[in-house]
């Protein structure tokens, strides 16, 4: 669990650790859509330069972004091979066998969503590598506050996710110390056939089951004898506000939405 970034921060002073955490997420949407609306290398490869600044300008190793890519690298492979043997296109094909095929469209088109995936993974894992849980908290909860009037527990749900978060390297790390601990009792994770590693994984999961209800039923009893109310009367002790960075934020995602846009109508597809 040590590869997971999702929930990582890597603290650091840079421009793109003090944009705003709302505007962050909003540009993570309108990244995501952009990438979704490129139909062509060209859209891609403005959302891959778009990318390049992001993670130049956050001080953030380039190797630990790329860990993402090891979380989905199973659906990598997957979606490539599937497109690669089963699109069908125009003209001969380079191989074929019953009922698989490879054409040269089948190429370009796998090669088109494994960047699509890539581009989707690095820049989604930049959101918490830069934004601490409180902030990513605080920034939800601001950002779903119209949702207030029709009384959705707006305050509640970005509670629930912020915590979710910062439990993940807690998990982690008593996720080692567990399997250090069966690991001097003798137990094997490494040998034998996949159903049998599986199994292995069983001493494993239930005392980190137990461990983390056990921290979820301390932490209420805490939130609990600090009388926590909710968003009854809340203050905030760091007030949101929007500066100059956030303003060259907005307008580089806005000039990538609509560069995608224009080379999508202009540029055609991919194939």
């Amino acid at each position: 669990m040590k590869e997971v970034t999702f929930g990582q921060y890597y603290p650091v002073e840079s421009f793109v650790h003090k944009v705003d955490p709302r505007l962050k997420i909003v540009f993570l949407i309108a990244y995501i859509t952009a990438i979704f609306l490129a139909k062509n290398f060209y859209g891609l490869a403005a959302c891959a330069f778009v990318l390049v600044l992001t993670v130049a300008f956050s001080r953030v190793p380039i190797l630990k972004v790329l860990r993402a890519l090891r979380g989905i690298a199973v659906l990598i492979l997957f979606t490539s091979v599937l497109n690669v043997f089963f699109y069908r296109g125009e003209g001969d094909p380079y191989f074929e066998w019953t009922v698989f095929a490879v054409y040269r469209e089948g190429l370009i088109f796998s090669a088109f969503l494994v960047c699509r995936l890539v581009l989707l993974a690095m820049l989604s894992s930049m959101l918490t590598y830069t934004t601490t849980p409180v902030a990513l908290c605080d920034g939800i909860e601001s950002l779903l506050t119209p949702l207030k009037w029709i009384r959705f527990p707006v305050h509640a749900v970005s509670l629930i996710m912020s915590q979710a978060l910062s439990m993940i390297p807690i998990l982690s790390d008593e996720t080692d110390r567990i399997k250090s601990a069966q690991m001097a009792r003798g137990a094997d994770f490494e040998s034998g056939n996949p159903v049998k590693r599986v199994k292995a994984m069983i001493p494993i999961l239930i005392p980190l089951l137990i461990s983390a209800f056990r921290r979820a039923e301390e932490l209420g009893e805490a939130m609990e004898a600090r009388c926590y109310m909710g968003d009854k009367k809340r203050t905030k002790y760091k007030k949101l506000t929007f500066t100059w960075r956030d303003l060259i934020v907005f307008l580089l995602i806005a000039g990538l939405v609509t560069g995608v846009v224009l080379l999508r109508v202009y540029c055609g597809g991919v194939i």
